[in-house]
């Protein structure tokens, strides 16, 4: 039964795509679900196995499915994670008294899963998890114990295993509280751990130095892994991510991110661009490069780049990073899959059998093997993340891209006592969110903000492209704003000067119709009182919209849209796509800027996630091509 699921997923994968032009975090994805995920020790003779092994594939996954708009990446996932999460979130084989931090990093799989399907049993998976973390034993100086068995022993790997996972969850059900520990975590890691000739930071700090591996002055162990480092930039990446921008931490995160990434930058291989396994010893004999460190590495220092938190003089180190991960690593299978070779199976300290002292003999002594769970996860981010940065790069433009959430302001309680706004939000993952539409605006360059007050040139100011999405009715909430004479000048000036106005509305009796047509007809667009596209339960041809190539969408050739208002035209307004007599979509030049129209809000992730929608229908693909288009159009 297995194989027949995984052989499905596989089928599912490769509709949409060119076997000769998939990239290789979609062959590695491929791989990882027929291979990896099943084969490896998580699934064994015992039972299944609660263990972070499994997560690091999976969250890969997860970025290829939200890059790919693929449902069979999140399927596979949501899969895997359903065999060990019951229907009141339980999770399997999981005993919190072990305090064991690697048990903590699923917890970024189980909040990614929630926020996509707000099937509560994934976040109470996840307040078991921050249970642990609360009790979880700590050093004299507050750094959580590795593991209940490792007393006083901080290791590189557990900030990764714990730490992303803390701040989504902070930043998801509003703990402001735990932001200056999990900052202080990362300050006192690098403070014990690293080594002030180098900049590098050992594998592990024993606090007591009683460990034997612990040199009994510093109590630090006696090497550089290349693979614990890579935990911590990776850890560093991800938490900025979810940490906010105005605490005082942000800037100390960003801050050790660039001494880590400066010293492990001197250390990369000149020739073949990646890291050996112990990094600082690259002449000695037996050492090696090791395929994870070098993903992990490669993923920390494209992201950093992308998000403006390293400096651009490591734009060819990451070129070299990337090269020397295909050219040293990467084994093709077939067109649609790749192995992943020299990936060291797994390194440690201490422990009761074979003890780990943590010399340079006992890291050579672990078995290196393909397609490790542990390197093909980061491989894929990796991966990822480098081609991200090549189109930003192409696009040479940082437009700054606001949402409105004025005239679409719903809110709703997703956890008992705390709501907020849900409706067409860059932050939304469920059906109901534009987080997928804000991925492909920031794959571009694009930075994204969101204005929860009337449009106006003030706020405007600083504004390329302004995105209103169906305003409020008072169905939807109980004090809807509404667009008025004045704000619609004020917006059409705006447009005017310049500035790229997106109107994504709704059918009657779904949107404020009337007030809105203040503001479409300046640019010669009024929305119909009409619902076109009326799709009866799953019957999605009723919603098909078939497209010949136009200025906006040269590739797509089939869309969903469904209960839209049709729109009447006249000067400056023209129809970019029509059915019969039908307006349902239109562009405009005005003044020195642009406006595109169309009314159904018809880019949020229910309809190009690939979650719902059946694989022919290329939503998603309209969406990369139309942000393209509004970037041209930028000033």
């Amino acid at each position: 039964m297995k194989k027949i699921f995984v052989a499905i997923m596989l089928l599912l994968v490769s509709v949409t795509i060119s076997m000769a032009q998939m990239p290789y975090y979609e062959r590695m994805a491929n791989t990882t679900m027929e291979k990896v995920v099943v084969e490896s020790k998580f699934s064994t003779n015992k039972g299944l196995k609660w263990t972070y092994d499994l997560g690091v594939p999976l969250e890969g996954l997860l970025e290829v499915w939200r890059t790919t708009a693929n449902g069979a990446y999140f399927n596979f996932v949501k899969q895997w994670m359903d065999k060990y999460v019951d229907k009141e979130g339980n999770i399997l084989n999981y005993s919190p008294e072990e305090f064991n931090i690697d048990h903590v990093k699923n917890g970024k799989v189980l909040l990614a899963l929630f926020k996509a399907t707000g099937d509560k049993k994934y976040l109470n998976a996840c307040h078991k998890l921050f249970a642990q973390m609360e009790k979880h034993p700590r050093t004299k100086e507050g750094g959580f114990w590795h593991k209940k068995i490792y007393p006083y022993q901080m290791w590189l790997d557990g900030l990764y295993m714990a730490q992303p996972f803390l701040t989504e969850y902070a930043s998801l059900l509003e703990k402001p509280e735990l932001y200056d520990d999990i900052v202080n975590q990362f300050v006192w890691m690098e403070k014990n751990a690293k080594d002030p000739k180098t900049g590098l930071l050992y594998h592990g700090w024993d606090e007591s130095r009683k460990e034997r591996w612990a040199n009994p002055q510093t109590g630090l162990s006696p090497h550089f892994w290349a693979r614990g480092m890579g935990w911590f930039v990776f850890a560093l990446v991800d938490v900025l991510d979810n940490f906010p921008k105005s605490h005082p931490g942000h800037e100390k995160l960003i801050g050790i991110l660039q001494r880590t990434m400066e010293a492990v930058a001197k250390y990369q291989d000149p020739k073949l661009g990646v890291w050996y396994d112990i990094v600082d010893l690259a002449d000695r004999e037996g050492n090696y490069h090791e395929a994870s460190a070098s993903s992990m590495f490669t993923y920390a220092m494209a992201k950093g780049l992308r998000k403006g938190y390293l400096h651009k003089k490591y734009l060819t180190n990451l070129e070299n990073a990337h090269a020397g991960l295909i050219k040293e690593f990467v084994e093709e299978v077939s067109p649609t899959q790749i192995n992943l070779n020299k990936v060291v199976a797994v390194s440690g300290l201490g422990g009761s059998k074979n003890y780990r002292d943590g010399s340079f003999e006992y890291y050579m002594s672990e078995p290196v093997i393909s397609n490790d769970p542990k390197g093909v996860g980061p491989f894929m981010l990796a991966t990822i993340e480098f081609e991200k940065l090549q189109k930003r790069e192409q696009t040479a433009k940082s437009p700054r891209v606001t949402l409105d959430n004025y005239y679409n302001n719903e809110y709703k309680e997703f956890v008992p006592g705390l709501k907020r706004p849900y409706h067409y939000l860059w932050e939304g993952h469920d059906f109901n969110g534009f987080y997928i539409l804000g991925s492909v605006f920031e794959t571009y360059g694009a930075k994204l903000s969101t204005l929860r007050e009337a449009p106006t040139a003030k706020n405007l100011k600083n504004s390329d492209i302004f995105i209103i999405v169906d305003p409020d009715t008072e169905k939807e909430t109980e004090n809807p704003k509404y667009m008025d004479a004045k704000t619609a000048k004020s917006l059409a000036d705006w447009v005017k000067k310049g500035g790229v106005l997106v109107l994504l509305l709704n059918d009657q009796g779904n949107c404020d119709l009337d007030k809105i047509n203040l503001l479409s007809t300046k640019f010669g667009m009024r929305f119909n009182q009409d619902s076109r596209n009326r799709v009866q339960g799953r019957n999605f041809e009723e919603g098909a919209v078939l497209l010949t190539p136009n200025d906006i969408f040269q590739k797509t050739s089939k869309l969903y849209l469904k209960e839209i208002s049709t729109i009447q035209i006249t000067a400056p307004a023209k129809a970019l796509v029509q059915d019969g007599n039908d307006t349902l979509m239109a562009v405009a030049k005005y003044g020195k800027g642009t406006v595109f129209a169309v009314g159904d809000p018809w880019l949020y992730n229910e309809y190009v996630d690939g979650r719902k929608l059946p694989a022919d229908f290329q939503n998603f693909s309209a969406a990369h091509e139309l942000v393209q288009w509004l970037i041209k159009q930028a000033r």
